[in-house]
């Protein structure tokens, strides 16, 4: 077995025709499909809720649940609202700069551009309290290689300190210039 692709990546939402309209203004995305029940399906419990899919291109789907009856979402206590966040690609670095005007202009606070070398990418925050990701790939094919040449010595070396490994650190040299290191 192989996957062919992610067929479509699931999160809660507040509300799900704020959050359809959210990404259709911001994100422009068009809204594909939405289903409710009382029940689940795969569990048959009686939960009733909303579901809704959005088109986050190139075959790719996210998609969204309502759960009216279940307590206030909230966030893993033990994980930084940076680390789970959902990545949308763009096909440019103008178009980062130009979304980010966009959404500061409708209020939405966005952290970026950050340069990643391989690519750059802004950073907010959906109604929901879902971290966003917009990046656009900067990589030449030279630097592609270079990173995944040391892929699996950085992630044994990991495995066995705990610490960063060092082999990629030109990644981020721009971004972490004048930033004292850890010990």
């Amino acid at each position: 077995m192989k996957i062919r692709q992610i067929h479509h990546v699931a999160y809660r939402c507040k509300d799900a025709k704020e959050t359809v309209e959210w990404y259709q203004r911001h994100l422009n995305m068009d809204f594909i499909l939405a289903f409710a029940e009382d029940h689940v399906p795969s569990t048959k419990a009686p939960d009733p809720y909303m579901h809704i899919f959005l088109d986050a291109g190139n075959g790719n789907v996210l998609a969204f649940f309502e759960l009216p009856n279940s307590p206030e979402m909230g966030r893993d206590p033990n994980t930084p609202a940076w680390v789970q966040h959902i990545a949308f690609e763009v096909d440019s670095v103008q178009t980062l700069i130009d979304t980010k005007a966009r959404l500061e202009a409708a209020g939405i606070e966005v952290v970026g551009p950050t340069d990643h070398t391989l690519f750059q990418s802004i950073y907010f925050f959906d109604p929901n309290g879902h971290r966003l990701e917009l990046a656009a790939n900067t990589g030449t094919p030279e630097q592609l290689a270079r990173a995944a040449a040391v892929k699996w010595d950085m992630l044994n070396e990991w495995a066995q300190t705990r610490r960063a490994p060092r082999h990629a650190a030109w990644m981020h040299a721009l971004e972490f210039e004048g930033v004292p290191s850890q010990p």
